[in-house]
Protein backbone atom coordinates (compact mmCIF):
# COMPACT_ATOMS: atom_id res chain seq x y z
CA UNK A 1 0.00 0.00 0.00
CA UNK A 2 1.40 3.44 -1.13
CA UNK A 3 0.91 6.31 1.95
CA UNK A 4 1.15 9.74 1.17
CA UNK A 5 4.09 9.74 3.46
CA UNK A 6 5.45 6.87 4.85
CA UNK A 7 7.00 8.30 8.11
CA UNK A 8 4.23 10.48 8.72
CA UNK A 9 1.19 8.85 11.15
CA UNK A 10 -2.00 10.20 9.34
CA UNK A 11 -5.13 11.09 11.46
CA UNK A 12 -7.18 8.73 12.38
CA UNK A 13 -9.83 7.55 15.33
CA UNK A 14 -8.63 6.55 18.91
CA UNK A 15 -10.05 3.22 19.95
CA UNK A 16 -10.63 -0.39 17.80
CA UNK A 17 -10.71 -0.41 13.69
CA UNK A 18 -9.35 -3.47 11.81
CA UNK A 19 -7.20 -3.67 8.50
CA UNK A 20 -9.20 -6.06 5.85
CA UNK A 21 -7.77 -6.81 3.02
CA UNK A 22 -8.99 -4.01 0.15
CA UNK A 23 -9.44 -5.99 -2.92
CA UNK A 24 -9.73 -2.50 -4.27
CA UNK A 25 -7.32 -3.11 -7.40
CA UNK A 26 -9.60 -4.49 -10.20
CA UNK A 27 -11.64 -1.36 -10.31
CA UNK A 28 -9.84 1.40 -8.60
CA UNK A 29 -8.17 2.65 -12.08
CA UNK A 30 -11.25 1.76 -14.22
CA UNK A 31 -13.04 5.15 -15.62
CA UNK A 32 -17.15 5.02 -14.97
CA UNK A 33 -18.79 4.06 -17.61
CA UNK A 34 -22.85 3.59 -18.06
CA UNK A 35 -24.46 0.41 -17.90
CA UNK A 36 -27.75 0.36 -20.15
CA UNK A 37 -31.24 0.68 -19.65
CA UNK A 38 -33.24 -2.60 -18.24
CA UNK A 39 -36.40 -3.49 -20.22
CA UNK A 40 -38.06 -2.97 -16.73
CA UNK A 41 -37.05 -0.81 -13.53
CA UNK A 42 -38.77 -0.97 -9.81
CA UNK A 43 -38.53 2.11 -7.91
CA UNK A 44 -38.76 1.48 -4.33
CA UNK A 45 -41.27 4.24 -2.56
CA UNK A 46 -38.62 3.72 0.58
CA UNK A 47 -35.10 4.36 -0.44
CA UNK A 48 -34.77 6.63 2.84
CA UNK A 49 -34.74 7.08 6.50
CA UNK A 50 -38.07 8.13 6.95
CA UNK A 51 -41.91 7.53 5.73
CA UNK A 52 -41.86 6.28 1.81
CA UNK A 53 -42.77 8.89 -0.80
CA UNK A 54 -46.68 9.35 -2.01
CA UNK A 55 -46.51 8.20 -5.74
CA UNK A 56 -47.90 11.22 -8.18
CA UNK A 57 -48.39 8.44 -10.98
CA UNK A 58 -50.79 6.00 -12.28
CA UNK A 59 -50.58 3.00 -13.43
CA UNK A 60 -50.55 3.03 -17.39
CA UNK A 61 -49.20 6.42 -17.20
CA UNK A 62 -46.41 7.42 -19.78
CA UNK A 63 -43.36 8.96 -18.03
CA UNK A 64 -40.38 10.63 -19.42
CA UNK A 65 -36.42 10.53 -18.21
CA UNK A 66 -36.36 12.63 -14.90
CA UNK A 67 -39.85 13.32 -14.02
CA UNK A 68 -40.99 13.52 -10.41
CA UNK A 69 -43.27 9.83 -9.89
CA UNK A 70 -43.29 10.32 -6.26
CA UNK A 71 -43.09 13.30 -3.95
CA UNK A 72 -41.92 13.40 -0.06
CA UNK A 73 -44.25 12.60 2.58
CA UNK A 74 -42.93 14.67 5.26
CA UNK A 75 -40.04 16.25 6.72
CA UNK A 76 -37.97 12.96 6.59
CA UNK A 77 -39.55 12.08 2.81
CA UNK A 78 -37.58 12.90 -0.22
CA UNK A 79 -39.00 12.75 -3.97
CA UNK A 80 -38.74 10.18 -6.71
CA UNK A 81 -38.35 10.28 -10.20
CA UNK A 82 -38.60 8.24 -13.52
CA UNK A 83 -35.07 6.98 -14.38
CA UNK A 84 -36.31 6.16 -17.92
CA UNK A 85 -38.84 7.33 -20.51
CA UNK A 86 -41.35 4.68 -20.53
CA UNK A 87 -44.80 3.57 -19.10
CA UNK A 88 -46.17 2.79 -15.44
CA UNK A 89 -46.53 -0.93 -15.42
CA UNK A 90 -47.75 -1.40 -12.08
CA UNK A 91 -47.28 0.24 -8.32
CA UNK A 92 -46.87 -3.01 -6.13
CA UNK A 93 -44.86 -4.57 -3.82
CA UNK A 94 -41.15 -5.59 -4.99
CA UNK A 95 -38.59 -8.25 -3.31
CA UNK A 96 -35.86 -5.68 -1.42
CA UNK A 97 -32.72 -6.32 0.01
CA UNK A 98 -33.73 -6.08 3.89
CA UNK A 99 -36.25 -8.94 2.67
CA UNK A 100 -40.06 -7.86 3.23
CA UNK A 101 -41.38 -6.82 0.07
CA UNK A 102 -41.77 -2.95 -0.50
CA UNK A 103 -43.99 -0.65 -2.45
CA UNK A 104 -42.54 0.26 -5.85
CA UNK A 105 -43.58 2.51 -8.87
CA UNK A 106 -42.63 -0.60 -11.88
CA UNK A 107 -41.67 1.09 -15.32
CA UNK A 108 -41.90 -0.46 -18.55
CA UNK A 109 -38.81 1.18 -20.50
CA UNK A 110 -39.53 2.45 -24.30
CA UNK A 111 -36.22 0.90 -25.65
CA UNK A 112 -36.30 3.02 -28.78
CA UNK A 113 -36.33 6.45 -26.49
CA UNK A 114 -33.46 8.23 -26.84
CA UNK A 115 -33.61 8.53 -22.75
CA UNK A 116 -32.84 12.01 -22.78
CA UNK A 117 -33.23 13.60 -19.57
CA UNK A 118 -36.25 15.97 -20.73
CA UNK A 119 -37.68 16.81 -16.99
CA UNK A 120 -35.41 20.14 -15.68
CA UNK A 121 -35.36 23.92 -15.11
CA UNK A 122 -32.15 25.28 -14.68
CA UNK A 123 -31.36 27.99 -11.26
CA UNK A 124 -28.53 29.33 -10.54
CA UNK A 125 -28.22 27.63 -6.94
CA UNK A 126 -25.43 30.49 -5.38
CA UNK A 127 -28.37 33.12 -5.62
CA UNK A 128 -31.01 31.16 -3.91
CA UNK A 129 -31.85 31.86 -0.12
CA UNK A 130 -30.43 28.72 2.39
CA UNK A 131 -33.93 28.09 3.11
CA UNK A 132 -34.74 27.39 -1.19
CA UNK A 133 -31.60 25.27 -1.14
CA UNK A 134 -32.96 23.03 1.70
CA UNK A 135 -36.36 22.47 -0.32
CA UNK A 136 -34.26 22.32 -3.67
CA UNK A 137 -32.33 19.51 -2.26
CA UNK A 138 -35.48 17.32 -0.86
CA UNK A 139 -37.08 17.89 -4.19
CA UNK A 140 -34.41 16.33 -6.17
CA UNK A 141 -34.93 13.36 -3.57
CA UNK A 142 -30.79 13.43 -2.61
CA UNK A 143 -30.04 11.33 0.36
CA UNK A 144 -26.87 9.87 1.84
CA UNK A 145 -25.43 7.96 -0.64
CA UNK A 146 -22.54 6.08 0.89
CA UNK A 147 -25.39 3.85 1.97
CA UNK A 148 -26.51 5.62 5.03
CA UNK A 149 -29.67 7.18 2.68
CA UNK A 150 -30.55 10.46 5.54
CA UNK A 151 -32.22 12.74 3.49
CA UNK A 152 -29.34 15.20 2.69
CA UNK A 153 -32.07 18.33 3.13
CA UNK A 154 -32.38 17.40 6.94
CA UNK A 155 -28.77 17.89 7.76
CA UNK A 156 -28.73 21.71 5.93
CA UNK A 157 -31.15 22.06 9.07
CA UNK A 158 -29.50 21.84 11.96
CA UNK A 159 -31.48 21.49 15.39
CA UNK A 160 -32.28 24.92 17.22
CA UNK A 161 -29.77 25.68 19.28
CA UNK A 162 -27.22 24.22 17.14
CA UNK A 163 -24.65 25.87 13.99
CA UNK A 164 -22.81 24.33 11.77
CA UNK A 165 -19.31 25.39 11.52
CA UNK A 166 -17.63 22.69 9.77
CA UNK A 167 -18.52 20.39 6.62
CA UNK A 168 -16.74 16.94 6.45
CA UNK A 169 -16.69 15.42 3.35
CA UNK A 170 -16.52 11.79 3.28
CA UNK A 171 -13.58 10.89 1.01
CA UNK A 172 -12.38 7.85 2.99
CA UNK A 173 -14.57 4.92 1.30
CA UNK A 174 -12.93 2.48 3.34
CA UNK A 175 -15.01 -1.02 2.89
CA UNK A 176 -13.23 -3.38 0.66
CA UNK A 177 -13.78 -3.85 -3.35
CA UNK A 178 -15.96 -0.25 -3.72
CA UNK A 179 -13.90 2.37 -5.25
CA UNK A 180 -16.98 4.27 -6.80
CA UNK A 181 -15.98 7.69 -4.55
CA UNK A 182 -12.93 7.31 -5.75
CA UNK A 183 -13.98 7.66 -9.77
CA UNK A 184 -16.20 10.24 -8.33
CA UNK A 185 -13.39 12.45 -6.77
CA UNK A 186 -10.92 11.96 -10.21
CA UNK A 187 -13.97 12.16 -12.48
CA UNK A 188 -17.21 14.27 -11.49
CA UNK A 189 -14.62 16.75 -9.50
CA UNK A 190 -16.38 19.98 -10.58
CA UNK A 191 -19.38 18.90 -9.39
CA UNK A 192 -17.97 17.62 -6.09
CA UNK A 193 -16.59 21.60 -5.37
CA UNK A 194 -19.82 22.81 -6.52
CA UNK A 195 -21.97 20.74 -4.22
CA UNK A 196 -19.60 21.32 -1.34
CA UNK A 197 -20.32 25.34 -1.61
CA UNK A 198 -23.28 25.03 -2.01
CA UNK A 199 -24.01 23.29 1.49
CA UNK A 200 -21.40 25.77 2.66
CA UNK A 201 -24.07 28.41 1.75
CA UNK A 202 -26.82 26.51 2.80
CA UNK A 203 -25.58 25.69 6.29
CA UNK A 204 -23.40 28.89 6.70
CA UNK A 205 -20.20 26.61 7.62
CA UNK A 206 -17.30 28.61 7.55
CA UNK A 207 -14.77 25.88 5.88
CA UNK A 208 -15.08 22.30 4.57
CA UNK A 209 -12.56 19.77 4.89
CA UNK A 210 -12.22 16.59 2.60
CA UNK A 211 -11.02 13.45 4.59
CA UNK A 212 -9.99 10.66 2.12
CA UNK A 213 -7.97 7.66 3.27
CA UNK A 214 -3.69 7.83 2.34
CA UNK A 215 -4.52 4.62 0.09
CA UNK A 216 -6.08 7.10 -2.64
CA UNK A 217 -2.99 9.21 -3.18
CA UNK A 218 -4.13 10.17 -6.31
CA UNK A 219 -7.47 11.73 -5.69
CA UNK A 220 -5.81 13.55 -2.91
CA UNK A 221 -3.28 15.39 -5.09
CA UNK A 222 -5.82 15.68 -7.88
CA UNK A 223 -8.87 18.22 -5.44
CA UNK A 224 -5.77 19.97 -3.90
CA UNK A 225 -4.35 20.81 -7.12
CA UNK A 226 -8.28 21.61 -8.13
CA UNK A 227 -8.35 24.01 -5.08
CA UNK A 228 -8.27 28.00 -5.10
CA UNK A 229 -5.51 29.21 -2.99
CA UNK A 230 -7.95 31.35 -0.48
CA UNK A 231 -10.46 28.51 -0.91
CA UNK A 232 -12.21 27.51 2.29
CA UNK A 233 -12.06 23.61 1.58
CA UNK A 234 -9.25 21.48 2.41
CA UNK A 235 -8.38 18.27 1.55
CA UNK A 236 -7.04 16.10 4.85
CA UNK A 237 -5.46 12.53 4.44
CA UNK A 238 -6.32 10.00 6.99
CA UNK A 239 -4.92 7.03 7.99
CA UNK A 240 -6.42 3.42 5.93
CA UNK A 241 -8.11 1.67 8.72
CA UNK A 242 -11.62 0.12 8.48
CA UNK A 243 -14.35 2.17 9.88
CA UNK A 244 -12.29 5.24 9.24
CA UNK A 245 -15.66 6.58 6.73
CA UNK A 246 -18.03 5.70 9.84
CA UNK A 247 -19.61 9.10 10.38
CA UNK A 248 -18.21 9.16 13.81
CA UNK A 249 -14.66 7.89 13.25
CA UNK A 250 -14.25 10.48 10.57
CA UNK A 251 -15.22 13.56 12.91
CA UNK A 252 -13.06 12.38 15.33
CA UNK A 253 -10.04 11.66 13.00
CA UNK A 254 -10.48 15.51 11.90
CA UNK A 255 -11.40 17.47 14.69
CA UNK A 256 -10.32 15.64 17.53
CA UNK A 257 -13.51 15.40 19.51
CA UNK A 258 -15.83 12.57 19.45
CA UNK A 259 -19.87 13.12 19.07
CA UNK A 260 -21.45 12.29 22.83
CA UNK A 261 -23.21 9.85 23.69
CA UNK A 262 -26.71 9.85 22.04
CA UNK A 263 -25.81 13.11 20.54
CA UNK A 264 -25.82 13.88 16.81
CA UNK A 265 -23.23 15.84 14.77
CA UNK A 266 -24.57 19.26 14.74
CA UNK A 267 -23.71 19.04 19.12
CA UNK A 268 -19.95 19.46 17.94
CA UNK A 269 -21.22 22.60 14.92
CA UNK A 270 -20.32 19.86 11.94
CA UNK A 271 -22.20 18.17 9.15
CA UNK A 272 -21.09 15.23 7.60
CA UNK A 273 -21.72 14.71 3.69
CA UNK A 274 -20.58 11.52 1.20
CA UNK A 275 -18.59 12.77 -1.80
CA UNK A 276 -21.20 10.83 -3.76
CA UNK A 277 -24.01 12.81 -2.42
CA UNK A 278 -22.47 16.28 -2.84
CA UNK A 279 -21.47 15.29 -6.73
CA UNK A 280 -24.76 14.57 -6.97
CA UNK A 281 -25.93 17.75 -5.35
CA UNK A 282 -23.45 20.42 -7.79
CA UNK A 283 -25.02 18.18 -10.69
CA UNK A 284 -28.41 18.33 -10.41
CA UNK A 285 -29.14 21.47 -8.67
CA UNK A 286 -27.66 23.75 -11.08
CA UNK A 287 -30.10 21.74 -13.70
CA UNK A 288 -33.16 21.57 -11.55
CA UNK A 289 -33.14 17.58 -12.02
CA UNK A 290 -33.97 14.86 -9.77
CA UNK A 291 -31.24 11.92 -8.68
CA UNK A 292 -32.15 8.88 -11.60
CA UNK A 293 -29.27 7.78 -11.13
CA UNK A 294 -25.83 6.77 -9.03
CA UNK A 295 -22.04 5.24 -9.84
CA UNK A 296 -22.03 1.53 -8.45
CA UNK A 297 -18.47 -0.93 -8.10
CA UNK A 298 -19.42 -3.91 -9.68
CA UNK A 299 -16.57 -6.77 -8.09
CA UNK A 300 -15.67 -9.38 -6.28
CA UNK A 301 -14.27 -12.91 -7.39
CA UNK A 302 -17.08 -13.71 -9.50
CA UNK A 303 -17.24 -10.34 -11.48
CA UNK A 304 -16.52 -11.22 -15.21
CA UNK A 305 -16.56 -7.46 -15.85
CA UNK A 306 -15.79 -5.43 -12.51
CA UNK A 307 -15.64 -1.73 -12.97
CA UNK A 308 -17.41 1.61 -11.64
CA UNK A 309 -20.88 1.53 -14.02
CA UNK A 310 -23.56 4.54 -14.23
CA UNK A 311 -26.50 2.54 -13.27
CA UNK A 312 -30.32 4.31 -13.65
CA UNK A 313 -32.18 3.16 -10.00
CA UNK A 314 -34.67 0.37 -9.85
CA UNK A 315 -32.48 -1.52 -12.19
CA UNK A 316 -32.63 -5.18 -11.16
CA UNK A 317 -29.49 -6.86 -9.65
CA UNK A 318 -30.27 -9.68 -12.27
CA UNK A 319 -29.56 -7.06 -15.34
CA UNK A 320 -26.55 -6.32 -14.30
CA UNK A 321 -25.26 -9.82 -13.93
CA UNK A 322 -26.85 -10.53 -17.44
CA UNK A 323 -24.97 -7.21 -18.53
CA UNK A 324 -21.39 -7.89 -17.50
CA UNK A 325 -21.77 -11.70 -16.40
CA UNK A 326 -20.09 -13.52 -13.89
CA UNK A 327 -17.35 -16.52 -13.67
CA UNK A 328 -18.77 -19.63 -12.01
CA UNK A 329 -21.92 -20.35 -10.25
CA UNK A 330 -22.75 -17.12 -8.20
CA UNK A 331 -23.34 -18.29 -4.87
CA UNK A 332 -23.98 -14.77 -3.26
CA UNK A 333 -24.82 -11.24 -4.49
CA UNK A 334 -23.76 -8.75 -1.60
CA UNK A 335 -25.22 -4.91 -2.02
CA UNK A 336 -23.01 -2.63 -0.52
CA UNK A 337 -19.31 -3.62 0.70
CA UNK A 338 -18.99 -6.89 2.42
CA UNK A 339 -18.60 -5.08 5.67
CA UNK A 340 -21.87 -3.64 5.86
CA UNK A 341 -23.83 -4.69 2.74
CA UNK A 342 -26.56 -6.73 2.78
CA UNK A 343 -26.69 -10.35 1.03
CA UNK A 344 -29.99 -10.82 -1.31
CA UNK A 345 -32.61 -13.70 -1.54
CA UNK A 346 -33.89 -12.30 -5.10
CA UNK A 347 -32.04 -10.87 -7.77
CA UNK A 348 -34.99 -9.05 -8.60
CA UNK A 349 -33.92 -6.52 -6.03
CA UNK A 350 -33.22 -3.54 -7.70
CA UNK A 351 -30.33 -0.97 -7.30
CA UNK A 352 -31.53 1.77 -4.73
CA UNK A 353 -29.96 5.38 -4.29
CA UNK A 354 -28.34 3.93 -1.14
CA UNK A 355 -26.12 1.27 -3.07
CA UNK A 356 -22.39 1.86 -3.63
CA UNK A 357 -21.22 -1.71 -4.67
CA UNK A 358 -22.49 -5.11 -6.21
CA UNK A 359 -20.13 -7.43 -4.75
CA UNK A 360 -20.75 -11.19 -6.46
CA UNK A 361 -19.16 -14.14 -4.94
CA UNK A 362 -18.76 -17.34 -6.62
CA UNK A 363 -18.82 -21.76 -5.16
CA UNK A 364 -15.74 -22.43 -3.02
CA UNK A 365 -14.87 -18.68 -2.75
CA UNK A 366 -12.78 -18.83 0.44
CA UNK A 367 -13.65 -15.22 1.96
CA UNK A 368 -17.05 -16.04 1.52
CA UNK A 369 -17.74 -19.60 2.76
CA UNK A 370 -19.32 -20.39 4.90
CA UNK A 371 -17.55 -21.51 8.44
CA UNK A 372 -18.44 -23.77 12.10
CA UNK A 373 -19.36 -21.71 15.06
CA UNK A 374 -17.04 -21.98 18.34
CA UNK A 375 -18.14 -20.60 21.54
CA UNK A 376 -16.66 -17.77 22.75
CA UNK A 377 -13.20 -18.14 24.06
CA UNK A 378 -12.99 -14.97 26.15
CA UNK A 379 -9.92 -13.54 24.09
CA UNK A 380 -11.57 -10.57 23.91
CA UNK A 381 -10.39 -8.82 20.77
CA UNK A 382 -13.72 -7.99 19.70
CA UNK A 383 -13.64 -5.32 22.73
CA UNK A 384 -10.33 -4.25 21.00
CA UNK A 385 -11.68 -3.76 17.62
CA UNK A 386 -14.65 -1.99 18.62
CA UNK A 387 -14.55 1.31 17.83
CA UNK A 388 -17.04 2.87 19.85
CA UNK A 389 -15.74 1.36 23.17
CA UNK A 390 -18.74 -1.72 23.58
CA UNK A 391 -18.05 -5.10 24.63
CA UNK A 392 -19.59 -6.99 21.89
CA UNK A 393 -19.33 -10.47 23.67
CA UNK A 394 -21.43 -9.57 26.27
CA UNK A 395 -24.02 -8.17 23.96
CA UNK A 396 -23.93 -11.78 22.24
CA UNK A 397 -24.18 -13.83 25.37
CA UNK A 398 -27.36 -11.62 26.09
CA UNK A 399 -28.51 -11.73 23.05
CA UNK A 400 -28.40 -15.49 22.59
CA UNK A 401 -30.31 -15.77 26.00
CA UNK A 402 -33.05 -13.10 24.28
CA UNK A 403 -32.57 -10.61 26.74
CA UNK A 404 -32.67 -8.36 23.90
CA UNK A 405 -34.57 -5.39 26.98
CA UNK A 406 -31.30 -5.73 28.56
CA UNK A 407 -29.61 -5.51 25.85
CA UNK A 408 -31.13 -1.88 25.18
CA UNK A 409 -31.20 -1.03 28.98
CA UNK A 410 -28.00 1.19 28.72
CA UNK A 411 -28.17 2.09 25.31
CA UNK A 412 -25.17 0.20 24.11
CA UNK A 413 -26.89 -1.32 21.45
CA UNK A 414 -27.94 2.19 20.25
CA UNK A 415 -24.12 2.94 19.66
CA UNK A 416 -23.58 -0.20 17.53
CA UNK A 417 -23.76 1.01 13.87
CA UNK A 418 -22.97 -2.66 12.76
CA UNK A 419 -19.37 -1.74 11.10
CA UNK A 420 -18.96 -5.97 11.42
CA UNK A 421 -15.44 -5.19 13.23
CA UNK A 422 -16.08 -7.79 15.99
CA UNK A 423 -17.42 -10.30 13.73
CA UNK A 424 -14.53 -9.89 11.36
CA UNK A 425 -11.65 -10.55 14.55
CA UNK A 426 -13.98 -13.01 15.88
CA UNK A 427 -11.61 -16.66 15.84
CA UNK A 428 -14.99 -18.30 16.95
CA UNK A 429 -16.80 -16.92 14.09
CA UNK A 430 -19.51 -15.99 15.91
CA UNK A 431 -21.74 -13.88 13.72
CA UNK A 432 -22.22 -11.01 16.20
CA UNK A 433 -23.23 -8.33 13.97
CA UNK A 434 -25.73 -10.07 12.94
CA UNK A 435 -27.20 -10.90 16.49
CA UNK A 436 -27.05 -7.03 16.81
CA UNK A 437 -29.18 -6.75 14.12
CA UNK A 438 -31.91 -9.14 15.26
CA UNK A 439 -32.15 -7.60 18.60
CA UNK A 440 -32.42 -4.03 16.95
CA UNK A 441 -35.20 -5.27 14.74
CA UNK A 442 -36.91 -6.97 17.92
CA UNK A 443 -36.44 -3.92 20.28
CA UNK A 444 -37.80 -2.19 17.52
CA UNK A 445 -41.12 -3.95 17.08
CA UNK A 446 -41.34 -4.30 21.19
CA UNK A 447 -40.97 0.31 21.62
CA UNK A 448 -42.58 -0.41 25.04
CA UNK A 449 -40.09 -2.41 26.51
CA UNK A 450 -37.33 0.12 25.57
CA UNK A 451 -37.00 3.00 28.07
Amino acid sequence: MKLLNPFKREKTFSHGGIHPLEHKSSTADRPIRRLGFAPRLAVPLAQHKGPPARPVVKVGQEVVRGEPIAVADGHLSVSMHAPATGRVAAIELWPSAAGPKESAIVIDVYQAASQEVLFDHPVDVLELSPQAIVEAVKDAGLVGLGGGVFPSHVKLVPPEGRRIETLIVNGCECEPYLTCDHRVMLEQTEALLRGIRIVLRATGAARAVIGIEDNKPDAIAHLRSALRADDAIGVQAVETKYPQGAERMLIESLTGRQVPGGGLPADLGVAVYNVGTLAQMGELLPQGRGLIERVVTVSGPGAEHPGNYLVPIGTPVSFILRQLGATGYVTEVVLGGPMMGMSIASLDVPVTKGVSGVIIYRAKDEEQGRQRVYPCIKCSRCVEACPMHLNPSLLAQLAHKREYERMASDHALDQCFECGCCAYVCPSNIPLTQYFRIAKAINRERPALVS
